[in-house]
């Protein structure tokens, strides 16, 4: 037997709360990483008996603390032959007493919460407890490990979208996890392959598709270990931030397609099902053949923080790139709008997205506040218990963008991105034409490589909802974004969620008034909106129907 000693710790989420748990300290819990010599059936197969016993109190959203004992599993090697499982590797957390009441988890929906931000890598190696992927260091390597990824240069290994809102990488802190291990729920938090990784021979091991390969990985070793691994495997409930925003949207979209046979084969993934349940997924950066073109329709006429405005000339270029795309996407809008096109989403957001969220904060505010508030933004007219305002004045009020143009494709490689399609031992590429045929760096070639067109489809989510439409995708969907958040364009999300609407999923999609990026201003209504989509009594203290 490998039960350890209980451990106490505090956690506390107030209202709306997004802070994650400090970086935790040190038991000695042994990791089930897999051994070379060992057969992918044995190397796979979850081990009941290898947990801690941990004890830990959760204040939810409404201020009530819960004191909640729960089985802790340290770092899991889901793959038989990983490329580096430091990144490779999951923790599992399995709630069995609740406030004194003993709570059974093995029907209990299983929270895959990844920490994954600017699509660095993640890693849970070191983590000795539960919402530890999602803390300060959630997407940093380990504490006493050797770095297995060098250094990444200043161009592209910053990670400007991180924030309070987010982890260091960007990516989700810990709100969900503890909610949901309060709730009854079992929570797996994975680590992932990110793009700054390189190994010995100055390789990129990181890079585009590796981090979703190693989430269908994890997703498939707890498939592949149903009846072992507490929860329920039919009703995995992905959650990710930013880049883990994307990724938990595509893990979604893209459940058992083939195209991603080769490469889990080659890690000797689990012979089992990746498609998962439902999706969480909180400004996902994704679309990113697109996102430039979109970027600039958004946020064209907006200046720099530094007051400076971006080349006129590229944003109109991308503008009209972005017009054409959507056409041919034929998506319409929710409740009845009809078809949304570059000339009227700016309509459709105000009427979809913003005056709602505008309304909704205006409306929660005491009298005194909400004069003082619109006092201060008199663009808004506040009628009847409701905000309207233009579209114009709205991105007057969000002020500077965040990025210059392109925003994703950046002519001198400057992106993440860029870095996030390097390959072999090239740190960056171009994926888009336009990208390649302006290239500032003095390339030989103006055209993208030959590997980036199934790259582009292995890394979008729409390739699996529109051009491939996957019947095997999640069917409920979670998604949110700040209304100030410049990282990406606000259309991102919104044709997202209109194309699985048209499809015919259950789509619960909106947009926090005056939140920046990375922002989960309602955990708590996550956690129930778990229980109500996957018919587990209601969410609390593990209860079922």
């Amino acid at each position: 037997m490998k039960h350890r000693a209980v451990k106490r710790r505090t956690v506390v989420l107030g209202i709306g709360a997004t802070a994650g748990v400090a970086a935790v300290g040190g038991i000695a819990l042994s990791a089930q990483a897999s051994s070379s010599s060992s057969s992918s059936s044995d190397s796979l197969k979850f081990d009941v008996d290898g947990y801690s016993k941990l004890t830990t109190t959760v204040t939810d959203t409404e201020g009530t603390e819960h004191n909640v004992t729960y089985h802790f599993w340290k770092a899991i090697t889901y793959v038989a032959n990983p490329v580096d499982a430091t990144y490779q590797s999951l923790i599992v957390s399995a709630p069995v007493e609740i406030d004194g009441t003993a709570v059974d988890p093995t029907n209990a929906p299983i929270l895959l919460a990844n920490s994954i931000g600017g699509y660095m890598p993640a890693s849970v190696a070191d983590a000795t407890e539960v919402g530890a992927g999602g803390s300060a260091a959630g997407g940093a390597p380990p504490s006493g490990a050797a770095p297995s990824g060098a250094a990444p240069s200043s161009s592209t290994g910053t990670t400007s979208n991180a924030n309070s809102n987010t982890n260091a990488t960007g990516g989700a802190t810990s709100s969900n996890q503890l909610l949901a291990l309060a709730a009854g729920y079992v929570v797996i938090e994975p680590g992932a392959r990110g793009r700054t990784l390189k190994n010995s021979d100055g390789e990129y091991y990181g890079t585009a598709p590796a981090a979703i390969v190693d989430l269908k990985a994890a997703v498939r070793y707890i498939r592949a270990n149903k009846g072992l691994i507490p929860g329920n495997v039919e009703r995995i409930v992905s959650a990710g931030t930013s880049a883990g925003g994307a990724l938990s949207s595509l893990l979604g979209a893209s459940g058992d397609s083939p195209i991603y046979d080769k490469y889990l084969k080659e890690l000797g993934a689990a012979d089992a099902s990746d498609a998962i349940f439902a999706v969480g997924a909180w400004c996902p950066i994704t679309d990113l053949e697109h996102a430039d073109g979109a970027y600039e329709w958004n946020w064209g006429a907006n200046d720099l923080s530094t007051g400076k405005q971006v080349d006129q000339s590229v944003s109109k270029d991308l503008k009209a790139q972005f017009a054409e795309y959507q056409a041919g996407l034929k998506l319409r809008g929710l409740d009845g709008f009809g078809p949304l096109t570059a000339r009227n989403y700016d309509d459709y957001l105000v009427e979809q997205y913003l005056q709602p969220s505008a309304t909704k904060y205006l409306a929660a505010l005491s009298d005194s506040d909400r004069e003082t508030y619109l006092a201060k933004n008199t663009f808004i007219t506040w009628s009847g218990g409701k905000a309207t305002f233009a579209w114009d004045d709205f991105l007057t009020h969000v002020g500077a963008r965040k990025k210059d143009t392109p925003a994703f494709d950046a002519f001198d490689l400057s992106a993440g991105e860029n870095n996030e399609f390097g390959a072999g031992t090239t740190e960056t590429r171009h994926f888009t034409a336009y990208g390649a045929k302006n290239d500032s760096t003095g390339l030989s070639t103006k055209r993208v490589a030959a590997d980036i067109p199934e790259k582009l489809n292995l890394m979008n989510p729409m390739f699996h909802l529109v051009e491939k439409v996957n019947d095997r995708r999640s069917k409920h969907w979670w998604i949110r974004l700040g209304t100030s958040d410049s990282d990406t364009s606000h259309v991102i999300s919104a044709n997202l969620a209109a194309r699985l609407d048209n499809l015919g999923d259950d789509v619960n999609h909106l947009y926090y008034w005056d939140e920046g990026h990375g922002a989960n201003t309602d955990p708590g209504d996550f956690i129930t909106w778990i229980a109500t989509v996957t018919s587990y009594g209601k969410g609390k203290k593990g209860k079922r129907n």
